[in-house]
């Protein structure tokens, strides 16, 4: 069950907005297809040799991301809420793994939005809801808006090469 999402504190809340010369039809099959997903997801030089996608409510979305380094980074989400073609929501949780050691991120909500903005762009809004003010803190300190932002660069430029107009 979705929570009540205004009456989350804003030192809880984080969020990262980018337009895109794309109609949000295009961008929602960005998310919605395991193999476009797998083209852009994750910060410059990262990779995704897995991507596990069932795109409805109480569906699964499992990945990895390979870093440049060739760690990975598994994450195992459970979606809540989507509304083709403009609303997605998930639990994201990262698994264990050798590049977290003992300690992954913290879980936290993700709501992504996708807004027509008209004229083929459209506006991607990703929000992102932590359990505690600590938890958004730990995952800004590991790069998290600097990742999502390179994550948006690859998406534009998948959106131009990669998926055709």
């Amino acid at each position: 069950m979705l929570p009540d999402l205004t009456a989350i504190p804003s030192d809880r809340r984080l969020e990262i907005e980018r337009e895109f010369d794309a109609p949000r039809d295009l961008v929602w099959m960005m998310f919605a297809d395991p193999y476009h997903l797998s083209q852009w997801w994750g910060p410059a030089g990262f990779t995704n040799p897995v991507v596990e996608l069932d795109l409805r409510p109480g569906g699964r979305w499992y990945h990895v991301m390979r870093g440049p380094d060739g760690k990975d980074y598994p994450a195992d989400s459970e979606f809540i809420e989507v509304s083709p073609p403009e609303r997605i929501v998930y639990r994201n949780r990262q698994l264990e793994a050798e590049a977290f050691g003992t300690n992954p991120p913290p879980s936290f909500l993700r709501v992504i939005t996708l807004t027509d903005l008209g004229n083929g762009r459209t506006r991607l809004t990703v929000d992102a809801y932590f359990d505690t003010a600590a938890g958004k803190d730990a995952v800004v300190r590991r790069g998290f808006r600097e990742g999502v932002l390179e994550s948006f660069d690859k998406l534009a430029a998948h959106l131009t090469t990669g998926a055709g107009k």
